[in-house]
């Protein structure tokens, strides 16, 4: 083999190594737009800009693939509240992330996003690790998913990286063997007996605080939510913690990455990225 064939060679097998350390990255939004408060009232909700685009926009900056999903595939609503220079450091930033935003086509029609079904079907195999933003609209439809509940129980047993931000890590009680009890009873306002089967009972997590939640009602303008994503984990048998509202705070345990609210989106990412192999 002269020499030309041989760095050929070497260059190939170099750039199939570099290929192999590349994650898919599977990111799971709500379906829905609009979150049920109390009394029959509603508010209109989505995912948080920043919570999303950013991690996205440093996954693929690694060299990161990252594939979307909600549980009926519908595309993703993006919360109008969200749209604000403060969350993202600045109006260039912001404007940024948005471009990536519209030029992936997450809200569009014609949106890449696939069904948890579709996804259950290919294999969770393919997919090296898990991101489920916030925003209000997790606590919807993500709080007691059977298709997410059976992701989350795959990625646990595998020790799969799983990292969720704000109202994201709610998404968590879809993995409850009693979920429908432990929702409905919060939902209700029935004093909520401990859960029991929790594949994360005991983890250290975070989620946005019930002092974060009461600061906020004022853009739910008059209305209550059904119960508090804090509450929820504590009941669930999470070991919650939390720093002082609006500051980023995140806590690993074990495959599992959470954040507090919208300032911890970047910490989250980071830390998901650093469980990753890097990728040029």
């Amino acid at each position: 083999m002269n020499h030309s064939i041989r760095h050929a060679a070497a260059a190939a097998l170099l750039l199939a190594a570099a290929g192999a350390q590349a994650a898919n990255v599977l990111v799971v939004l709500s379906d829905e737009a609009r979150l049920e408060l109390r009394g029959g009232r509603g508010f209109e909700t989505g995912f948080y800009a920043n919570e999303l685009m950013q991690p996205v926009k440093k996954l693929l900056d690694a060299g990161h693939s990252v594939t979307f999903a909600t549980p009926l595939g519908k595309a993703p609503t993006v919360d109008r509240n969200s749209l604000d220079p403060s969350y993202f450091g600045g109006e260039a930033a912001m404007a940024e992330h948005l471009a990536l935003m519209e030029k992936l086509r997450i809200t569009a029609a014609d949106s890449p996003v696939v069904s948890l079904a579709r996804v259950e079907q290919g294999g969770y195999g393919r997919y090296d690790a898990l991101y489920v933003p916030g925003g209000h609209a997790p606590m919807q439809d993500l709080t007691r998913n059977p298709a997410l509940g059976r992701l989350l129980k795959h990625f646990h047993a595998a020790a799969k990286p799983t990292a969720l931000v704000c109202h994201g890590p709610a998404a968590l009680l879809s993995a409850l063997d009693d979920k429908g009890r432990l929702v409905g009873q919060l939902e209700s306002g029935a004093s909520a007996a401990p859960a029991a089967g929790w594949i994360y009972k005991d983890y250290r997590m975070t989620v946005i605080s019930n002092t974060e939640e009461d600061a906020a009602k004022p853009m739910l303008k008059g209305g209550e939510m059904k119960y508090t994503p804090q509450t929820a984990l504590e009941r669930a048998g999470g070991k919650y913690s939390s720093a002082a509202d609006w500051t980023p705070h995140m806590v690993v345990d074990r495959e599992l990455i959470t954040g507090q609210n919208p300032a911890s989106a970047i910490a989250v990412a980071d830390a998901l990225l650093s469980r990753l192999a890097p990728h040029r």
